[in-house]
């Protein structure tokens, strides 16, 4: 009977002292199942705050010929405008030659900062750097527009109507059919858009995105000559469906001389001249010289 209860005793002894120990055998368990588990979750990364990019870095960054202001905050001694040189380079006080070329005005600002700071010249120095002239990326406006010259290119002025705005507009003897010249991997192409019907329909695929070097040219538009007995004989611009009433009113209407049974069109037929008698209502065609006659009573 007492062999009995120690057999008993013992193996509940047993049972007791594997019970911790189990317990303890399944802890670690538990610790690297969660550890595992953390471990696949993605660890999401704190969002850096994003530089600000130009919209189009080809049109922000430095070429050659481009002029340059910097300026270095509580040192306006440090102040220069320099010109990029054909080198791609500028002359700055302090740190010497620095290449420019193909970097924009952010990271150039950055670059003089960092050599600023490694030269113990500037302490924390807070430099800004701005485009003073656009010499490097250019594009020709020409003829029927209010200004005529070569304006720069940059993310803001970067399409055809862009350009045509910096002008000035179209003159009033200028057409709505624009010619555009661009040069694309040495390939030189000829554009025609029409400006007016791209506005109207709404479509601007035509829009075009220039380039330094393309050019615009707008053409003069089809005219009429209106003279005789009106009150501003001169050239006109023709409009879609004229009539020479239409015409006339132009020109400020028939003078108290003239009269409606006077009205004379001259149009050119190949080497000829025809001379035809036309009523109001007649439509005009380009080139015509619409010739109001004298009252005779």
């Amino acid at each position: 009977m007492n062999i009995r209860r120690q057999v008993a005793a013992a193996a509940l002894a047993a049972r007791l002292g594997a019970f911790p120990a189990a317990v303890d055998a399944q802890q670690p368990a538990r610790l690297t199942t969660a550890s595992a588990a953390k471990a696949a979750t993605p660890v999401q990364p704190i969002p850096a705050a994003s530089a600000a990019q130009p919209a189009d870095y080809r049109l922000e960054a430095l070429g050659m010929g481009d002029m340059i202001r910097v300026s270095v905050f509580r040192n306006p001694d440090l102040t220069t405008e320099a010109r990029v040189s054909e080198r791609g380079t500028i002359m700055f006080p302090l740190i010497g030659e620095i290449s420019v070329t193909g970097l924009t005005p952010t990271q150039v600002s950055k670059q003089i900062a960092d050599k600023l700071r490694a030269g113990r010249f500037v302490v924390d120095p807070e430099v800004t750097v701005s485009i003073a002239q656009v010499n490097s990326r250019q594009v020709a406006v020409l003829g029927n527009v209010q200004k005529p010259g070569r304006y720069p290119l940059d993310a803001n002025t970067a399409k055809v109507t862009d350009l045509i705005a910096l002008a000035g507009g179209i003159a009033p003897t200028g057409s709505d059919q624009i010619t555009v010249m661009t040069t694309r991997s040495g390939k030189t192409e000829r554009r025609e858009i029409d400006l007016a019907a791209m506005i109207r329909s709404g479509d601007l695929t035509q829009n075009l995105d220039l380039q330094a070097g393309d050019t615009i040219y707008v053409g003069r538009a089809p005219m009429i000559y209106v003279t005789g007995e009106v009150t501003r004989a001169g050239a006109y611009r023709v409009e879609k469906d004229m009539t020479v009433m239409q015409a006339i009113a132009l020109g400020g209407g028939i003078t108290p001389r003239g009269t409606e049974r006077g009205i004379r069109i001259h149009r050119k037929s190949g080497d000829q001249i025809q001379r035809m008698e036309a009523k109001l209502t007649d439509p005009v065609q380009t080139d015509d010289v619409i010739f109001v006659r004298e009252s005779l009573f």
